[in-house]
């Protein structure tokens, strides 16, 4: 066999694999390819993303503003003004700890399966399947929602243009669920190409997303006609900083709180550089780096975009009860001109569509990661497959459409059932990052292997205060706006119904079947074991081993390893 063995101990990873088990090698493997094959699986995609085009998908993912325009509901219609200014910067430092704590984890361990496999890893003896499952069915659940509810937001805005310019008209839901159905299989083409093709295609539309951000932070400022309207160009300071909207029935600390699903929801993209860094060339430094940068880069132009609504909203009643159905639009039609609205309501589109199919690709990833590993029982055998003219996962491009399609059932609901779509998006993101940040904080200790990108010291810090936000805000997100005899069904936050329904079946199939087949991630790479006490891992058997869950048919070597650790 070409090409020279290395050992886990070599690799600056923290892997399933023992240190020392040294993955065998058919051919020649690059600096990328070993690090792969330390944490256990051989390469199956072209690198072709970069550090800049990893960013470019994972920017696009983020979307500021058409993710600004699909929330703007909950960051303007629960706090007002001042939970879209300092309240995005509280809000910003918590969630820059959180993807600082996830790009620490990114550079050990630069796998698509990412927090799930990480999570399996860093785990007590005997806990790592159940901490995979849980985590890794809750990051599939905000990759799945993702696309749909970008796309409904979008065909949200494509019928409220369509509404500006023919007053008479007045978008139906089961209009918004066709658009919105329509937009995402076209996406799905799109998803379905080879690397290259996204790479380059999401370059184009993250490239966009930037320029059209400027474009409309410089114009409503400057195009605004409040004065034409006799009022000042912008709202005085005091009012936009300390003047609250009595959104909620909840007091404005609270109020204030509930704002944050709309900097969560915006910024949970971030993540994206983590699944594709098994395409991404120098990926334990390129990955964790995109991650940092695009949390970094969005939370401050994301600012710059509240400060200028902030400063220019003329009613936010008006806005948020208006007949267009789309709070954004209604916004712009109070400051702007008719043509000038149109102008930015069709740049937002076009950075929604670039954002919706950049989820998509992140989304297709995922579930191919989990594939891999059989997280789907038989359906897995389908989505696990890499296309061989493409080399990208097709089928699990059409298999997230199709899961994505049937949730926008919701749409037809009304505006406040869609709604959960968003924040299942935010509960169940938490989630997943949370769980192996709370594990490499709190119960791994010394034992983790920090990747060439760490924290160094500060790391636990870090990770603590993003473990502290998170804990704060799970109950906050799941909170209605009204409470006591106002609460009925149409004002009622279905986000624990929603998301808590889901994982609590996932939960009982754990309980009832999954625990005694479901071991984690699955070695797929060829390897020659030192052996392990209680591995949860199934090893590729060379040589004449008989290697199951990754355990080792020698004693001797078993108690050698017993003595080195569980992690390399």
């Amino acid at each position: 066999m070409a090409g020279r063995k290395v050992s886990t101990v070599e690799e600056q990873v923290t892997s399933v694999l023992a240190p020392g088990d040294v993955p065998v090698y058919e051919r020649e493997y690059t600096a990328d390819e070993e690090v792969l094959a330390a944490l256990g699986y051989k390469p199956e995609f072209k690198r072709e993303f970069s550090l800049w085009t990893s960013f470019c998908v994972s920017f696009a993912v983020l979307g500021l503003l058409p993710s600004f325009a699909s929330t703007l509901y909950y960051g303007m219609g629960y706090a007002g003004t001042p939970g879209m200014t300092w309240g995005w910067l509280i809000a910003m430092v918590f969630i820059q700890c959180v993807a600082m704590s996830m790009a620490e984890l990114c550079s050990a361990m630069p796998t698509s399966g990412g927090l799930y496999y990480a999570a399996a890893v860093l785990a007590p003896p005997g806990w790592g399947p159940l901490a995979a499952w849980i985590t890794g069915w809750s990051n599939w659940l905000v990759q799945i929602t993702a696309a749909p509810s970008v796309d409904y937001g979008m065909a949200a805005m494509i019928l409220a243009a369509a509404s500006i310019t023919n007053p008479g008209f007045v978008p139906q839901n089961y209009q918004v669920l066709l658009l919105t159905v329509f937009i995402m299989v076209i996406q799905s083409f799109i998803s379905s190409m080879p690397t290259k093709w996204i790479a380059n295609f999401n370059s184009v539309g993250s490239t966009f997303n930037i320029i059209a951000l400027f474009i409309v932070i410089i114009t409503i400022p400057a195009a605004t006609n409040r004065g034409d309207q006799g009022m000042p160009k912008f709202n005085p300071a005091s009012e936009v900083w300390g003047d609250f909207y009595e959104g909620t029935s909840f007091p404005n600390g609270v109020a204030l709180l509930m704002s944050f699903v709309a900097v969560i929801w915006t910024m949970s993209g971030y993540d994206a550089p983590f699944h594709l860094s098994e395409e991404c060339s120098n990926a334990n430094i390129a990955s964790p780096r995109a991650i940092v940068l695009t949390s970094g880069v969005g939370g401050l132009f994301g600012w710059f975009l509240q400060l200028v609504v902030a400063y220019t909203v003329v009613d936010i009643d008006a806005a948020l009860e208006s007949e267009l159905g789309q709070p954004y639009a209604a916004y712009l039609l109070q400051v702007l001109p008719q043509k000038v609205t149109l102008v930015i309501l069709a740049l937002t589109i076009i950075c929604a569509f670039s954002m919706g199919q950049g989820c998509m690709v992140a989304a297709s990833r995922v579930t191919f990661a989990y594939s891999r590993d059989d997280c789907f029982g038989p359906l897995s055998t389908i989505t696990k497959r890499v296309n061989r003219h493409t080399r990208t996962p097709v089928n699990a491009v059409w298999f997230n459409t199709m899961v994505g399609i049937a949730m926008t059932v919701l749409i037809l609901g009304g505006g406040l059932a869609a709604g959960a779509l968003f924040s299942i998006g935010a509960v169940a993101a938490f989630v997943a990052f949370t769980i192996p940040i709370f594990i490499r904080v709190f119960l791994v200790g010394d034992r983790f292997r920090p990747g060439p990108w760490n924290l160094g010291r500060a790391s636990r810090p870090i990770g603590a205060m993003a473990c502290a936000f998170v804990l704060l805000m799970m109950p906050i997100l799941m909170l209605p706006s009204v409470t006591g005899s106002d609460l009925d069904a149409a004002g009622m936050n279905w986000t624990c119904l929603v998301y808590g329904g889901p994982m609590i079946f996932i939960l009982i199939w754990w309980l009832v079947s999954a625990r005694t087949w479901f071991k984690g991630p699955k070695v797929n790479i060829e390897h020659q074991m030192l052996g392990r006490g209680e591995a949860a891992i199934d090893g590729v058997p060379h040589d004449g081993e008989e290697s199951s869950s990754g355990s080792s048919t020698r004693d001797d070597d078993r108690l050698e390893m017993d003595k080195a650790g569980k992690m390399a």
